[in-house]
């Protein structure tokens, strides 16, 4: 299995004043801080080392997680350093830790879905990277994503069309290669990685079936503490079992 790179280094404005004193990643869900449930649901689905690309009071959450030994994992760290790095900026900074090929989902995320698959899909793709994409029609957040014939046409997060029926769904795939792309130690976003790689034809798409959760809003916080209560860390591999 791939290894994990968990983008927590945010600075969570929108979740203000909830985040003026710990990362977005230690907020309270159901009594416990969410990257508890994150990480749970990752070891439950195979995933067995992760490096959290942490920033803003990174500290608190290293405090936390420490080496990752009592979730079943093994656990390491990448700071942004003096200034933050963006998403893709981040990734280039931990690629060390992360070796030649790797998952990567935000921090705030919470997706159940088969990561094995879509680790196995990306390496079959013998693509650069790998998006995944949910069929979204506009119903949980704006679509940016036209996906046809399990072909990614176009992605954008600022210029939508009409086609874009579909959405990043949170969770990539990438080799170290991609990341030449990206300026060292300079901010640079994971959505720009992403338009350029498509644009050099390095990019696979994969479809999930199983909606998105996360806690980056106030609203979405209150849904994913309703969907982990409900669900717990069930995964779709036990499912099709």
């Amino acid at each position: 299995m791939l290894p994990v790179a968990i983008l927590a280094g945010g600075l969570a404005t929108r979740l203000r004043p909830a985040t003026e004193k710990i990362p977005k990643s230690l907020l309270e869900v159901n009594g416990e801080p969410f990257i508890v449930h994150q990480l749970r649901l990752l070891k439950a689905s195979g995933v067995s080392r992760v490096v959290l690309c942490v920033g803003f009071l990174g500290e608190m959450v290293r405090d936390v997680v420490k080496n990752g030994h009592s979730f079943g994992l093994d656990a390491h760290y990448s700071f942004d350093g003096p200034a933050l790095l963006g998403t893709a900026g981040a990734l280039k900074r931990a690629l060390p830790a992360l070796g030649k090929a790797f998952l990567t989902l935000y921090g705030d995320s919470y997706l159940r879905c088969d990561y094995a698959n879509v680790a196995r899909e990306f390496e079959a793709s013998g693509k650069q990277a790998l998006m995944t994409v949910f069929r979204n029609e506009g119903q949980w957040d704006r679509s940016n994503v036209e996906f046809e014939d399990g072909v990614i046409r176009a992605y954008n997060k600022k210029e939508r069309t009409p086609r874009m029926k579909f959405i990043d769904y949170g969770l990539g795939g990438f080799t170290a290669k991609a990341f030449e792309r990206v300026p060292a130690d300079k901010a640079f976003d994971l959505a720009e990685l992403y338009r350029e790689v498509l644009a050099d034809g390095e990019l696979a798409g994969m479809e999930m079936k199983q909606r998105f959760y996360e806690i980056g809003s106030p609203a979405g916080l209150e849904e994913t503490a309703q969907f982990i209560g409900s669900e717990g860390i069930r995964t779709v591999a036990e499912e099709k079992r």
